[in-house]
C-alpha cells in the first residue's frame, strides 16, 4: 500500500471522527448550530479527500470526468459551512460577502451539473500520470471550461472574507482566536489556490484540497474544545455558586423561583420543591405550583402574576401555601419581569418568604390594641359616668344655695325692708327727722333681696330655665337693665334638640362669654346666636370691646374652662380675640354627641 493511500485514509479517518464526535455534541445541544455546521465541514472534508484519492489513482478518463463532477458537492458543502460557522462563531466577516459565496458557490455547482464534463473542463481528452514523492500520481488533462473562472473568483472572495473576519476578531481583541482560526482559514483558501493551478497545468502536484481544509478543521476543532472546557468549567463553578445560593437561601429561608414563560417550566430551590411536594427533578407548571396555595388566595395571584407580566412591572403577593405535610404557611412573594430586546416578556424572576410568624405577630399586636381600645372605652364611659354624677351633684347643690338664697336670705331681707318701711312711717307720723334714714334702709334691704333673688336665679342656671333660649333671653334682659350693655339674641324659632345638661354647659359658656366682655372686654354690644342645623347646634357671642392678643392674655381660666364645658358636651369652643375690635367665641356642638353629655358645672 502507497504512503499517498495511507495519509490520504488517515485524514479521511480524522475527518469523520471529529464529525462524528461534534454531531454527537449537537445532538445535546440543539440550540449550539456551531456544532453541526463544524461536524459538516469536517463529513466535506473527508468526503473531498476520499475523492481526491480516487482521482490520483484513477486510471480512465471516464472515471476521472465522474470523479471531477462529483467533487463539487462537498466543495460546495465545506464551502457554505465554512462562511457559515465564521458567521455563527466568530461573528465576524461582512454579510455581502458571505452571501455572494454562498449564491457563486451555488452557480458553480449548478453549472457544474449542466456543463458536458464539469465546470472546469469542456472535455478530459488524458490522465497525466507522474511521479510525485516515489508514488505515481495521475492529474486530467483537457480543455478547460469559462465558466471555471467563476469558481476562481469564489475562491477569491472566500480569501477576502475571512481576511475580513480575521481583521474583525482581531480588532475586537480576540487575538488568539484571531491567530489561531482566522489565521489557518487565511492559509487554507491560499493553498487551496493549487486546484486551479493544476487545472490550468501551472504545476504539476496532485490535488491536497482535504489536507488544507483538515489543518483548518483542526484550528476550528481545538477551539471549539477549549470552549467546550471553559463550558465544563464554568458549569462546575455554577454547580457550586448554585449550591452556596441554596445554602444561603434556605438560611434566610427564602425561596428562589425563575418562571420560563415561553416554555411554561418553573424552577424553585430544592428544598422549597421538597416542601411543596414536588419530587427532586422534572417540570413544574404554574398550574402544578399554583395548585399548592390556598384555594381563596388563587385568583389574587393569578391576577397579580397577569398584572405583572402585561405591564412588565415588579410582582408582590401575600398568600397561603399548602405543604406536603398538610400545613399551611403564609408566604410574601416579590418578582421582577425580564423583556427581550423587542420589549416581550420573556421570564418572571422572584423570591418568597414564610411570613407566618410575621402574620401571627401582626394578629397578636392587633388583638392587643383592640383590648386596649376596649379598656380605654370602658376607662372613658367610667370616667364619663363620674363626670356626670359630678354635674348632677354640683347641679343639685346650686339648686339648693339658689333656693336657700331665695327662700332664706332673701326672705330675712325682704323682713328687714318691711320693717324699716313701717318704721318709716312712724317716723314720718312723730314728725321724726330720723324718718329719711329709715327710708334709706327700706331701700338697701330692698336692693339686696333684688340681689339675692338674681343671684338665686343665676346660681340655678338654664336647668331650672328647662329651655336654652329662655335662658339666654333673660341673661340678656339682665345685662340691659342692670349691666348697661346693650346684649342681643338671635336664635332659631325651633325648639333645640339638646337635653338639659347640654343646655347648661352651653348656657355657662355664653354667661362667661357675656361677663368676660363686659368686666375685661369694656363691650357695650353683644351680640348672641343660637343657630342649628340637622348635623350641629352653634352658639356665638360676639362684642365690641377691647379683645385681646392671641398670645397675651387669651388663655385664661375662663377660656379654659369655655373650651373645657365644650369639650365634656362633644363640641368644641374657639375663641378669636381682635385687639380694639372685640372677641368672637364659637362654639359648635354635633347633635348625635348629645346622648353622652359629661361636664362642669
Amino acid at each position: 500500500m502507497s504512503w499517498i493511500t495511507v495519509f490520504w485514509s488517515v485524514n479521511v479517518g480524522a475527518c469523520l471522527t471529529l464529525a462524528a464526535f461534534y454531531c454527537a455534541v449537537w445532538c445535546k445541544q440543539r440550540e449550539n448550530w456551531v456544532h453541526l455546521l463544524f461536524s459538516c465541514s469536517a463529513i466535506a472534508a473527508a468526503a473531498i479527500s476520499a475523492f481526491e484519492l480516487w482521482m490520483i489513482n484513477a486510471q480512465t478518463v471516464e472515471r476521472y470526468q465522474l470523479l471531477i463532477r462529483w467533487i463539487h458537492v462537498p466543495t460546495w458543502v465545506l464551502t457554505v459551512s465554512f462562511v457559515a460557522f465564521v458567521r455563527l462563531y466568530l461573528r465576524a466577516g461582512r454579510r455581502w460577502l458571505a452571501w455572494s459565496i454562498y449564491g457563486l458557490r451555488t452557480l458553480v455547482l449548478i453549472l457544474n451539473f449542466i456543463s458536458p464534463v464539469s465546470v472546469n473542463f469542456r472535455a478530459i481528452t488524458d490522465i497525466q500520470h507522474f511521479s510525485w514523492g516515489g508514488e505515481i500520481v495521475s492529474v486530467p488533462v483537457g480543455l478547460l471550461n469559462p465558466w471555471g473562472l467563476i469558481s476562481s473568483f469564489s475562491l477569491l472572495l472566500l480569501l477576502i472574507f475571512c481576511v475580513d473576519a480575521t481583521i474583525t476578531v482581531w480588532r475586537r481583541g480576540d487575538r488568539r482566536r484571531a491567530l489561531l482560526v482566522g489565521g489557518s482559514m487565511i492559509f487554507g483558501a491560499i493553498l487551496a489556490w493549487h486546484v486551479p493551478l493544476v487545472i490550468w497545468g501551472v504545476i504539476e502536484v496532485p490535488f491536497f484540497l482535504g489536507f488544507t481544509y483538515t489543518a483548518v478543521l483542526a484550528a476550528m476543532g481545538y477551539e471549539l474544545s477549549n470552549d467546550m472546557a471553559r463550558a465544563a468549567h464554568l458549569a462546575h463553578e455554577l454547580d457550586l455558586s448554585d449550591k452556596r445560593l441554596n445554602l444561603a437561601a434556605d438560611s434566610a429561608d427564602l425561596g428562589l423561583w425563575e418562571w420560563d414563560l415561553s416554555k411554561d417550566e418553573i424552577w424553585v430551590t430544592p428544598t422549597r420543591r421538597a416542601q411543596l411536594g414536588f419530587p427532586v427533578s422534572g417540570k413544574i407548571t404554574f398550574e402544578d405550583l399554583i395548585s399548592r396555595w390556598h384555594p381563596d388566595d388563587r385568583d389574587q395571584v393569578r391576577q397579580a402574576i397577569k398584572d405583572a407580566i402585561e405591564n412588565c412591572k415588579d410582582y408582590e403577593a401575600e398568600f397561603r401555601k399548602v405543604l406536603a405535610d398538610g400545613s399551611m404557611r403564609w408566604v410574601a412573594a416579590r418578582g421582577r419581569v425580564q423583556v427581550d430586546e423587542h420589549g416581550k416578556p420573556i421570564r418572571l424572576l422572584g423570591v418568597s418568604m414564610d411570613v407566618t410568624a410575621q402574620r401571627k405577630a401582626r394578629l397578636e399586636a392587633q388583638l392587643l390594641r383592640q383590648q386596649r381600645t376596649v379598656l380605654l372605652e370602658r376607662e372613658v364611659a367610667e370616667r364619663t359616668r363620674l363626670e356626670r354624677e359630678v354635674i348632677e351633684s354640683c347641679a343639685r347643690e346650686q339648686r339648693r344655695i339658689a333656693y336657700d338664697l331665695h327662700d332664706g336670705v332673701g326672705q330675712q331681707l325682704l323682713g328687714i325692708a318691711l320693717c324699716a318701711k313701717l318704721l318709716e312711717e312712724e317716723l314720718q307720723t312723730a314728725h321724726s327727722p330720723e324718718a329719711n334714714k329709715a327710708s334709706i334702709i327700706a331701700k338697701l334691704a330692698n336692693e339686696a333681696a333684688k340681689q339675692a333673688r338674681l343671684s338665686a336665679r343665676t346660681l340655678e342656671g338654664a336647668d331650672g330655665v328647662g329651655d336654652l333660649k329662655a335662658a339666654l333671653t333673660f341673661l340678656a334682659t339682665t345685662m340691659n337693665h342692670n349691666g348697661g350693655v346693650k346684649v342681643a339674641l338671635e336664635a332659631d324659632s325651633s325648639s333645640l334638640p339638646i337635653s338639659a345638661p347640654v343646655a347648661a354647659q352651653l348656657y355657662r359658656i355664653a354667661q362667661e362669654a357675656v361677663r368676660n366682655a363686659v368686666e375685661h372686654g369694656a363691650a357695650r354690644d353683644v351680640q348672641i346666636k343660637l343657630l342649628f342645623n340637622a348635623n350641629e347646634l352653634a352658639l356665638t357671642i360676639e362684642d365690641d370691646g377691647k379683645g385681646f392678643h392671641s398670645n397675651g392674655n387669651g388663655n385664661g381660666m375662663g377660656l379654659r374652662i369655655m373650651r373645657y364645658r365644650a369639650q365634656c358636651i362633644g363640641g368644641s369652643c374657639e375663641v378669636h380675640g381682635r385687639p380694639t375690635q372685640g372677641t368672637i367665641v364659637h362654639c359648635r356642638v354635633p347633635l348625635e354627641a348629645q346622648p353622652a353629655v359629661c361636664g362642669l358645672s
